[in-house]
């Protein structure tokens, strides 16, 4: 069985839901691209919620070392790590999912990982479908919230 991302409809769907973002890899480092979407997303109104080690701050957020560490809830988890860090990053996010934590509360918003445009791990995306977690691949986060907004 071969990854499928979410169609249209639940894409769109999902980003009007979505209001804080967790970047893992989010670089303090304005010429990065996960700096631009991030700051982009911000722009649009989401808050982001920096995630990387040894960096205190990114865009004006507190940065957290990991996922665990986030002390409040997140609507989605956006990856800008190496396809290598994926299963990682899934096993984290299925292992909080299953608390509760740090996906939102919001009863009928569900939990949701994103993996941006050039990151490719299959069977990691497939793990995190199986385990109930919207997820998204190689796709870039701002792209298709513009898209689908302006549509």
């Amino acid at each position: 069985m071969s990854f499928a991302n979410p169609d249209d409809a639940t894409l769109r769907t999902l980003l009007e839901r979505v209001k804080t973002i967790a970047v893992v890899g989010l670089s303090p480092q304005p010429a990065r691209p996960s700096y631009r979407v991030a700051q982009a997303m911000q722009r649009y109104g989401f808050r982001i919620v920096p995630v990387r080690p040894l960096v205190d701050e990114v865009l004006g957020e507190k940065a957290y070392a990991s996922l665990a560490d986030i002390p409040f809830a997140v609507d989605l988890v956006d990856v800008f790590r190496a396809a290598e860090h994926v299963p990682a990053i899934v096993e984290q996010c299925l292992a909080l999912h299953s608390m509760h934590r740090p996906f939102s509360t919001v009863p009928h918003l569900p939990s949701a990982i994103w993996i941006q445009e050039g990151i490719v791990h299959e069977s990691a995306a497939r793990q995190a479908q199986a385990g109930g977690i919207t997820t998204v691949m190689d796709r870039c986060l701002l792209k298709e919230y513009v898209r689908l907004k302006t549509e």
